[in-house]
């Protein structure tokens, strides 16, 4: 049976697959595994994004956290870097997220944060997947006054600005600036924060409904903010998703920054001023190639992990590394905060273009990014990881691992959050490279019914 918990929490359609029964049990397990050795009464901080589900689930989780004895605060919609941030500084026992990231606004789901601010182990995700299975067995539910209370705090956002204007205290008085807030949970802190400190600000996807997360705007759809900034004729351009914990840009010419290229730029100012933690930036084996050889250039390794940021900054952790991410624009600053933040990581860029006052195209050219395609192979949620059991699969992916050995790379995997099987290729030819892959993905999708 495939595990509940992918890369990133426990996701799927809300009201079907994640359902208000999962989110209640959720929130016993997840509140129990993480409070149990709390002589006080625990206390768990909940957020949400702007899905219309999220009240939903938020109200079925908090009722499984009250109802093993534990306090729920739900500070309504707030980015997940935000929740870890104030899990930390309000030194709660634990924190949670409501949010399907990047994926549609049918999909929810729901991660936990520690005490300290960090994404659960494997083996505390085990922990809680296994009471549920259970049905809590061996659990005593408490009645009376040992039941716990939601409390609400909609104000707890203005902490988190506070915090991101304190980190990276810039003056963008000479900027000006997109932003587009993917209807998601940035639309109120990332604008705020931006126009606070003085950019010439102008903000698109601002206006959530609950329904259109995501929709053709945030950064998984850059076409809209590329061809506002050539338009505006502005500085640079900043793209969420939906709950703010990725971000990608647009330089003024209207190309995008991926992650790899972000952490090139800010790697390299940061190697510059002293503050690149053993000159070592950690990516994933999606990384593009060009990534790589950026580092050999500059003095700078290349460390690489499993795709997942929470790879990533296991890696981080264990070898005392403090900035990481992935070429989708989940980076980790970790002097700063516990988790991928996009917000952070805008301000960051922005503060390299400041102090450098230099054009963001201009920066950018400390890499160069070698073609890749990547395709999606769409395939059932619980055979997504056995896709190499099929042999007509094995020996196709077989015969490209030979055909680009040394002018290439292919890296097929099963999405961490999604019902997917990835197919990535680089090599020197665009157009090569995107037909291996759409043909590879159609077989995956044939096969695999």
């Amino acid at each position: 049976m495939a595990r509940m918990f992918g890369t990133d929490g426990v996701r799927g359609v809300a009201g079907a697959e994640l359902t208000i029964e999962l989110a209640m049990k959720l929130g016993q397990a997840g509140a129990y595994v993480l409070t149990k050795e709390k002589e006080h009464q625990p206390t768990i901080i909940v957020g949400c994004d702007t899905r219309i589900s999220g009240g939903m689930l938020a109200n079925a989780l908090m009722a499984g956290i009250c109802s093993v004895g534990a306090n729920a605060v739900y500070m309504g919609v707030i980015p997940t870097p935000a929740i870890a941030y104030l899990t930390r500084k309000h030194k709660v026992d634990a924190g949670v997220v409501i949010s399907a990231s990047h994926n549609p606004m049918e999909f929810n789901g729901i991660k936990f944060f520690n005490g300290e601010g960090y994404k659960l182990s494997d083996a505390l995700e085990d922990e809680i997947e296994s009471l549920i299975k259970n049905d809590m067995k061996d659990v005593t539910m408490p009645i009376g006054s040992g039941i716990g209370r939601v409390s609400y705090r909609f104000d707890a956002r203005e902490e988190y600005i506070s915090f991101m204007k304190q980190t990276v205290p810039i003056d963008l008085s000479g900027l000006k600036i997109v932003v587009d807030c993917a209807e998601g949970a940035s639309h109120y802190t990332a604008v705020e924060t931006l126009k606070g400190l003085g950019a010439n600000l102008i903000a698109i996807h601002v206006e959530p409904d609950g329904t259109n997360i995501n929709a053709n705007c945030g950064s998984t759809h850059m076409d809209e903010l590329r061809a506002r900034v050539v338009y505006e004729k502005a500085d640079v351009g900043l793209a969420f998703d939906g709950d703010a914990d990725r971000m990608l840009a647009v330089d003024e010419k209207g190309n995008v920054i991926d992650g790899d290229q972000v952490m090139a730029i800010i790697g390299n100012y940061m190697k510059e001023n002293g503050t690149l933690r053993k000159n070592t930036i950690v990516g994933t084996v999606m990384s593009n190639l060009g990534f790589t050889i950026m580092g050999q250039k500059n003095g700078i390794h290349i460390e690489q992990t499993k795709v997942g940021d929470r790879y990533v900054l296991e890696n981080m952790r264990e070898n005392g590394y403090n900035i990481g991410g992935e070429q989708s624009g989940h980076i980790i600053f970790l002097d700063e905060n516990t988790t991928g933040d996009g917000l952070l990581s805008a301000l960051h860029l922005l503060e390299v273009m400041v102090k450098t006052q230099k054009k963001l195209s201009e920066l950018a050219e400390v890499m160069e990014v070698l073609p890749q395609a990547l395709v999606n192979a769409k395939v059932p949620n619980h055979k997504k990881e056995n896709f190499m059991d099929y042999p007509e699969i094995a020996l196709a992916v077989e015969a490209l691992e030979k055909r680009f050995a040394g002018e290439g790379r292919v890296l097929i995997r099963p999405s961490g959050t999604e019902p997917l099987v990835r197919v990535m290729i680089e090599g020197k030819d665009q157009s090569v490279i995107e037909r291996e892959a759409e043909q590879l993905a159609d077989l995956i999708m044939k096969t695999i019914l």
